[in-house]
């Protein structure tokens, strides 16, 4: 990376997901976080989908360094809105991308829709997007869910992606053949009494991050101020359809046809693994093997690698913003 991306890097020490280190607050936030700060402006792309008038949020940042004449797309994982991506989208720009970062529908600043959350949807959003910012190829970088979002993206659009970054995604397994289906209620009553504690342990402990207590405070103020709104029930209906997509729509048997150059960056301790809850204990032992399953199925891609960081989880852009940053544009680089 060059050293005007690492100086920016080194400068930099706001919180993940807002823009200041102010005091928590217990004001409500509303569910499309209108009161919620993000890093850079933020668009809006409408969008008409199965009737529905939605409206895409996602932040375009030009270049801060000398202009490389690329664009990278980021998409956001499950449990994150695209603000989390501030670090990496500095630190890109400073080496000379454009950067758009979105929230999917259903996610952050975007429409909360009564649609079924479906991969196939967001692809065909996302591309409405690229189309809408006259962008005709980009590098795209996807992290968690996101991952599966990005995969049938580049299946169905191959030719709007130039080189794809697989940051800790999910779906490198099939989760139906582990968990049993579980209801919308089910999850809904789950997700409505989880505490903040929990939430803490769930992000600090369930995705291994090798980050201080501190780190996560935002994301769980976030998920504490979101309740206070009197649209928290539809947040929450957006958020288990999600989990039902993860589950009943797999991509794991999608990737040897990824033709696109591929970087699979992974975090040796992450062994996220929805649905493992629901699922036996014995079953369960069987899943989040995220690093092997990685390496396994890029050995099935014509053009794939894994880059994986011991004592790292979940969120390597957050654990290792360096390192990371170094893979993404070593890899981005490569002719």
């Amino acid at each position: 990376m060059k050293l005007r991306g690492l100086m920016l890097l080194a400068a930099l020490a706001l919180p993940a997901l807002g823009v200041s280190a102010a005091p928590a607050s217990q004001e409500p936030v509303g569910i499309a976080l209108e009161n919620w700060p993000y890093p850079y402006p933020v668009s809006f792309l409408d969008l008409t989908v199965k009737g529905q008038p939605l409206r895409q949020a996602y932040m375009d940042v030009a270049p801060t360094g000398t202009p490389n004449g690329r664009t990278a797309l980021l998409f956001h994982g499950r449990n994150f809105p695209a603000s989390y991506w501030k670090d990496v989208i500095a630190g890109l720009a400073a080496d000379g991308y454009r950067v758009v970062a979105t929230d999917q529908i259903g996610f952050g600043k975007s429409s909360k829709p009564d649609i079924p959350a479906n991969l196939d949807q967001f692809a065909r959003n996302n591309l409405a997007l690229l189309d809408s910012l006259k962008l005709d190829k980009v590098d795209l970088i996807a992290h968690s869910m996101g991952g599966m979002v990005a995969v049938r993206f580049v299946r169905t659009y191959p030719e709007r992606v130039r080189r794809l970054v697989l940051e800790a995604p999910i779906g490198l397994e099939d989760y139906r053949f582990t968990v049993p289906p579980v209801t919308d209620q089910f999850l809904y009553d789950r997700e409505v009494k989880q505490t903040a504690e929990e939430y803490r342990k769930f992000l600090k402990v369930g995705y291994s991050l090798d980050l201080p207590d501190s780190a996560v405070d935002d994301f769980v103020s976030l998920q504490e101020r979101l309740k206070l709104s009197g649209e928290y029930p539809r947040w929450v209906t957006n958020f288990i359809s999600s989990y039902q997509m993860i589950h009943d729509q797999p991509v794991v048997h999608e990737y040897p046809l990824v033709a696109t150059p591929t970087l699979f960056i992974m975090g040796v301790n992450d062994h996220n693994a929805p649905g493992r809850p629901y699922t036996t204990p014995e079953l369960g032992k069987k899943m989040g093997f995220n690093t092997d399953n990685a390496k396994a199925i890029a050995k099935t891609m014509p053009n794939a690698k894994v880059v994986a960081f011991d004592g790292v989880g979940h969120i390597p852009h957050m654990e290792r913003p360096k390192p990371f940053l170094d893979a993404v544009e070593g890899f981005l680089d490569e002719k």
